[in-house]
C-alpha cells in the first residue's frame, strides 16, 4: 500500500479536539481584527466571507451572517438580502482569480446533513474544474489540495473590491 503524507490534515485533526473549547470559528473570526490569520476576504455589516481552513477545492469559501444563528428562518430580511448579494459577489471573486469550471453552492442545516458547524449558518462556495475528482478522493477518500492556504489568500484578496453594498 502506498502512503500519502499530509501533514497539514493534522491540523484539521486538533482542531477537531480543542475546537469546541475555543468557541464558533466563524464568530471568533467576525470579532478578530487579524484578517489574514482567519483568511477573512470581507467583514460586513451582516455577514462575513471567509476562506474554508479546510477545503474541498482551492478557493473554497464560507458565507455566514455575523449573528450567530442555526437557520434561515432566523434571519433578518437585511441579513438573507446580504448573504445573496455575497454569494453572487464570492462567485465573481472566485472566477477571476481561478477561472473555474464550475461550482458547488451548499448549505448543511444539522449534523445529519453533514454539519460540521451546526450552531452557524453557512454557504460553501466550491469552485470546481473538469476533472477535479480523480482516483486520490474516489479510491483513497483524500482530497489533494494543489496550494496552500495563505497562496490562494493572496490571490483571492486581489479580488475583494467586487464586495460592495453588502
Amino acid at each position: 500500500m502506498d502512503t500519502l503524507f499530509a501533514p497539514w490534515r493534522m491540523a484539521y485533526i486538533e482542531y477537531a479536539k480543542v475546537g469546541k473549547e475555543q468557541g464558533c470559528f466563524i464568530c471568533n473570526a467576525t470579532k478578530s481584527d487579524n484578517l489574514e490569520e482567519n483568511l477573512v476576504l470581507y467583514k460586513g455589516r451582516h455577514v462575513i466571507i471567509l476562506m474554508n481552513k479546510f477545503p474541498y477545492n482551492t478557493g473554497h469559501l464560507l458565507i455566514a451572517p455575523n449573528r450567530h444563528l442555526a437557520d434561515f428562518a432566523q434571519l433578518s430580511d437585511e441579513e438573507l438580502l446580504a448573504l445573496s448579494k455575497a454569494l453572487v459577489q464570492s462567485i465573481e471573486v472566485i472566477k477571476r482569480a481561478f477561472s473555474p469550471d464550475g461550482f458547488n453552492i451548499g448549505v448543511n442545516l444539522g449534523r445529519v446533513a453533514g454539519a460540521g458547524l451546526e450552531g452557524h449558518l453557512h454557504i460553501h462556495v466550491v469552485p470546481r474544474w473538469n476533472g477535479d475528482t480523480n482516483f486520490m478522493p474516489v479510491i483513497a477518500d483524500t482530497k489533494v489540495i494543489p496550494e496552500a492556504l495563505k497562496d490562494t489568500y493572496r490571490k483571492l484578496i486581489k479580488h475583494v473590491e467586487i464586495f460592495k453594498n453588502i
